[in-house]
């Protein structure tokens, strides 16, 4: 197997150590839904709201006719309420039981260890991955944007809890029964012997990401833990190998990220479709890490790498949204343009501009947006998310499998054992394909494989297009609004409530507010709004610019209002955009 060529040159992994129910039971869409022009039709729309990219929760059936635990609601029912966060969507072509927004229906067409064939409801991007912004009673709806109401940890507890008592309520699991038409005992006792068996697996998720110091909240979430620990711990069966969920973060806008150098915040891969089937690992995707060998299934899982090449390229003509005016309140253009070269003198070092500045062309001719990789150590913020991951971990006999340079080591650093049992089932998945040449480098997004090493305890500062719709700001979503993200870091809020309206003056969530969906403490671990502070002293250790004047902060505010500058302006991909005019 060539799993370390397919990411890093040996070297690089060494160096890496050191770091039934019918549809109408289901709540009507939003109404008064604002839609801005981010070059997405609607069909668009409809298709990233609810592909299916081989994630499979729990059986479709179940999904569709299980009660919530504390009610006899359809557990389903609730999840486009308060209590979840997911956006409401009617039924249609893609999404037949009008489930949320961000809910798949999956077909798993082989068995895959612990994964009989047949439906499943699964999860997609969209679901943290779809931003919502309401104001004065509308809705703003932002493609690719961050899903703020999201509790992606409390829905997978939900979940569990559902199971759980449904299996231990006799009435209960009788209604489930009848909803099913499992009406002999026969039937009722093959379908709790399946119910068990996903209640396990769902468990089995759901114990290792509700062990955390504090709740993460809706629009948070420690993805990158939770990537690591279902390879190395859950799907490897080696418990020993889970780390805690101590670095939650919020989902990062989508918009540019295909044409980008790097993603991720801290700038861990290069690879599209390395990182698009890895965040599906993270979620609920089939594989089998634990069979004794591939002839007996190691390896194999659900992959749909074409559906998710299919939304790499939606991705790419993805504009950012731009601020509506008609809505939001009308941008003070010559304010804006003094809060450019604010900009341009204070920030476009690390965070690029349009014409945003490109990589040099690879081999394939291929050039890139440059992404600014600011050191931690220099940014000043948050820092959990380098220290999250336990540093080793046991290989066991899947240590067999491994390259040659590490195969039979007992340990291996926990990222690198990671990559390497995501990139074997990447690579079992990729050689089904049969691809030739050319359309594996499309697959591949034109990277040069092997991609280089990430660099150590970075955070990615990527263009701020569009930024003014994604609050809280940064990683950790610790900071309420732009504005506070201009002033000395001591002076900001400390605790602030999610789930509010939209602020358009501060430009992010409305710090006045004194109730909401959850009350996010700045002075938790892993919850920090400590760095990026403009204030007076030398640079570094957490200041990156200089003490600013109020009209200069208002000025900045007002020009991240404005970009993009042109609407709908998607980025090409490949091509620096000066010399794709040239060509076009």
């Amino acid at each position: 197997m060539r799993m370390s060529a397919r990411m890093f040159s040996v070297g690089a992994i060494l160096a890496l150590s050191a770091v039934v129910p019918t549809s109408a039971q289901q709540k009507p869409p939003d109404q008064a839904v604002i839609l801005l022009d981010q070059a997405w039709s609607q069909e668009d729309r409809d298709w990233y709201d609810h592909f299916s990219q081989g994630s499979a929760v729990l059986s479709y059936d179940l999904f569709l006719n299980l009660e919530a635990a504390d009610s006899q609601d359809l557990f389903r029912s609730g999840l486009d309420g308060p209590r979840y966060g997911l956006v409401s969507a009617a039924a249609g072509p893609n999404n037949p039981d009008g489930l949320p927004i961000g809910i798949s229906k999956t077909n798993v067409a082989t068995p895959i260890k612990g994964w009989p064939p047949g439906d499943y409801a699964g999860v997609t991007c969209a679901a943290c991955h779809q931003g919502r912004l309401r104001y004065k009673g509308q809705v703003i709806r932002i493609e690719g944007g961050i899903s703020n109401t999201v509790d992606f940890q409390g829905l997978v507890r939900g979940l569990d809890d559902t199971l759980r008592v449904t299996l231990t309520d006799a009435a209960k699991f009788d209604r489930l029964a009848a909803r099913l038409g499992a009406t002999t005992p026969e039937a009722k006792d093959n379908l709790r012997k399946r119910a068990e068996s996903e209640a396990h697996r769902v468990h089995a998720y759901a114990a290792r990401t509700s062990v955390t110091p504090h709740p993460w909240g809706p629009g948070r979430m420690d993805a990158f833990t939770m990537i690591v620990d279902r390879t190395n711990a859950t799907l490897a069966d080696i418990p020993e190998n889970w780390s805690a969920g101590t670095a939650p973060v919020k989902p990062p806008f989508l918009w540019n990220a295909p044409q980008g150098l790097w993603t991720q915040w801290a700038a861990l891969v290069q690879d599209p479709i390395f990182r698009n089937f890895g965040e599906t690992m993270g979620v609920f995707l089939p594989v089998d890490l634990s069979s004794k060998n591939p002839a007996e299934g190691l390896f194999q899982s659900n992959a749909a790498l074409l559906e998710l090449q299919r939304v790499e390229s939606l991705l790419e003509r993805l504009a950012p949204p731009s601020w509506p005016e008609d809505v939001l309140g009308k941008i003070d253009r010559a304010k804006a343009k003094a809060g450019k070269a604010l900009f341009v003198e204070n920030c476009a070092n690390c965070h690029n501009m349009w014409p945003y500045r490109m990589t040099e062309p690879n081999r394939y001719g291929k050039q890139f947006v440059v992404v600014g990789l600011t050191p931690q150590s220099y940014v000043g913020t948050d820092r959990t998310q380098s220290e999250a991951l336990r540093p080793l971990a046991i290989t066991g006999e899947l240590s067999k499998f491994m390259p040659p340079e590490f195969r039979g080591k007992p340990l291996l650093p926990s990222l690198v054992f990671s990559f390497m049992l995501t990139d074997g089932a990447l690579a079992m998945a990729e050689r089904k394909l049969k691809l030739n040449e050319a359309d594996a480098a499309n697959l591949h997004g034109y990277r040069e494989l092997p991609t280089p090493l990430p660099p150590d305890s970075v955070y990615k500062a990527a263009p701020r297009d569009g930024v003014w719709a994604t609050a809280p700001f940064l990683h950790n979503g610790s900071v309420p609004n732009l504005y506070e993200m201009l002033v000395p870091a001591a002076e900001r809020t400390k605790k602030f409530f999610l789930g509010g309206d939209f602020d358009p003056v501060r430009v992010g969530l409305d710090i006045e507010a004194t109730s909401g969906a959850f009350l996010l403490d700045t002075t938790l671990p892993g919850n920090s709004n400590a760095g990026h502070s403009f204030q007076d002293g030398p640079r570094g250790n957490g200041i990156i610019g200089p003490l600013l004047t109020e009209e200069q902060r208002w000025a900045l505010v007002e020009y991240l209002k404005s970009i993009p500058e042109v609407p709908a302006r998607v980025t090409p991909f490949g091509r620096p955009p000066e010399k794709r005019a040239a060509q076009d």
